[in-house]
């Protein structure tokens, strides 16, 4: 450990980070290889580079969801060079990034030492993130339900009503990337959903959604399938991110999407995400 050193990251560390990410697999937009995602963790979060023996060899990454006690730190990111691993480098990362007593979360991958170094740190694992993707066009728009293009301050406005979260920064860096477009669903013409879609190639579909308190079970699945039903992807392909208990899973299912890869929530709580409510961004929840 005497030759680990943790240390916030800077601009500079951009592309370390993405050569980093790339050797891990982590070469998709929006992801450690991106100068953008990089930018906006280094503005809205915290991220952290570890070197051993000088060199930048990991790098993690944290961002504060909520503001006093009902607030959480979600782990964004924790890689580490392959050349590196065994070393103790998350592990360290983690010390510096959970420092404090504040609940916990994370999506984490399925990698055999994930699971047990988040552990460690109070997490425990409560459902699987399934990656749904399939063709728009199988979707039949819900009754009663519109779609609309609206604004990133628009958005983050009635997310901030329905939940008390300020995500507007973030709002504005998803409508920033490749085909990102704020949208607003609204069922009986009044707004139930708002979040942001966008993404390039693959990832293109539901980047983050939020929905009005007043919405059950059929308005959190008809309010899903209502924006991907919306969509006009190349391909007529899109994806979305939904807890496994999410209401809207079956209704996708059954039209054929496929469920094409798949994280792990961990948290301290169970009740930081809400796993029939919340359609978020693996990223940044």
């Amino acid at each position: 450990m005497t030759d680990i050193t943790v240390r916030d990251a800077a601009a500079a560390d951009t592309e370390a980070i993405g050569r980093i990410a790339i050797a891990t697999g982590q070469d998709e937009e929006w992801g450690g290889a991106d100068p953008a995602y990089v930018s906006h963790l280094l503005a809205h979060g915290r991220l952290v580079v570890a070197e051993h023996r000088g060199a930048v060899t990991g790098f993690g990454a944290t961002v504060r969801i909520g503001a006093g006690p009902a607030g959480a730190t979600m782990l964004c990111d924790l890689f580490v060079d392959p050349r590196s691993h065994g070393l103790g480098l998350g592990q360290a990362m983690l010390e510096v990034l959970w420092h404090d007593s504040t609940p916990r979360m994370t999506f984490s991958s399925l990698h055999a030492h994930a699971l047990p170094l988040y552990a460690r740190y109070g997490l425990d694992a409560w459902w699987p993130l399934l990656y749904l993707s399939g063709d728009v066009t199988a979707l039949p728009a819900p009754a009663e339900w519109a779609v609309a293009l609206a604004s990133p301050g628009e958005v983050a406005g009635l997310e901030r009503r329905w939940t008390g979260i300020d995500r507007a920064a973030d709002h504005q860096a998803w409508a920033a990337r490749p085909g990102g477009r704020p949208v607003r669903a609204a069922r009986d013409g009044q707004a139930a959903a708002a979040g942001t879609v966008g993404g390039a190639g693959t990832e293109y579909g539901i980047i983050h959604l939020a929905l009005s308190p007043d919405c059950g079970d059929d308005d959190a699945r008809d309010a899903v399938v209502a924006v991907l039903a919306s969509l006009d992807p190349p391909g007529g392909r899109a994806r979305v991110c939904l807890p496994a208990p999410h209401p809207a899973v079956r209704t996708l299912l059954a039209a054929r999407w496929r469920n094409e890869d798949m994280d792990l929530y961990m948290a301290t709580e169970p009740g930081l995400l809400d796993p029939r409510r919340t359609v978020p961004s693996p990223a940044l929840a």
